[in-house]
């Protein structure tokens, strides 16, 4: 099996099968909502992922709406998918500003191809969480949002990342998108667990398009040291 026929079986696979959710908290999975979800990340990682080579895996928290939530490609929309992957996609062109940071580092890099042959990006939850507001609208949730959530899902986190250790990525080291929360949980469990050698925390991307725009090329530039760092 190639690293993409792995990657196919691990989504067509991927489902919650822990305790109860808290209240008002479901799990997103565009796999099995989006009819053409499966598709489209088959030929992506058909595209990108077509050999065995051993990647650098980079975590995030888990997936949004607008992103992974919808492609099934972690940290790329519609509108990248289409504009960077050129993958067709039949639907509203969903706009995530995370996927607009991650593909101008992914276009400094070197292009996609260059990028995803040596870099596998996922989220230490695959899946991903909504809450329901007192208006009716959903928004994105985080894993971490509630100690009683995070609490729920710790044993499903795990499982996880072993899944994707189990693709052939390397165990030298790890990156992680938040240097946060996301960081801290992330460490603790590699701490107790051992998956990699050592991880390498990054302000997340959705923090940089949010607080830090003026300064994106900073941490653009950042993202480029570190990842050329691993080669």
């Amino acid at each position: 099996m190639t690293f993409a026929d792995k990657v196919i079986l691990f989504n067509k696979t991927l489902s919650y099968t822990g305790p109860a959710l808290p209240p008002g908290i479901r799990i997103m999975n565009p796999f099995k909502e989006f009819e053409q979800t499966i598709a489209i990340a088959n030929t992506f990682y058909h595209k990108y992922y077509n050999d065995n080579n051993a990647r650098h895996l980079i975590l995030g928290i888990n997936p949004g709406r607008f992103g992974g939530g919808i492609t099934g490609i972690p940290f790329t929309d519609p509108k990248r998918l289409v504009s960077e992957c050129h993958i067709d996609y039949k639907g509203k062109p969903a706009h995530e500003p995370s996927s607009v940071f991650v593909y101008e580092v992914i276009n400094a890099f070197g292009g996609p191809e260059v990028f995803y042959k040596k870099f596998y990006i996922n989220s230490l939850f695959p899946l991903g969480f909504t809450k329901v507001e007192a208006n009716g609208k959903e928004k994105n949730y985080n894993y971490y949002d509630s100690k009683e959530l995070l609490n729920t899902v710790s044993d499903a986190i795990v499982g996880n990342i072993n899944k994707q250790v189990a693709l052939g990525v390397s165990t030298d080291a790890c990156f992680c998108f938040g240097t946060g929360k996301n960081e801290n949980i992330f460490r603790r469990l590699n701490n107790e667990h051992g998956f990699f050698k050592k991880i390498v925390a990054l302000e997340h991307p959705r923090f940089i398009m949010q607080y830090k725009a003026l300064n994106k090329q900073f941490y653009i530039d950042k993202y480029l040291g570190a990842f050329n760092n691993c080669e």
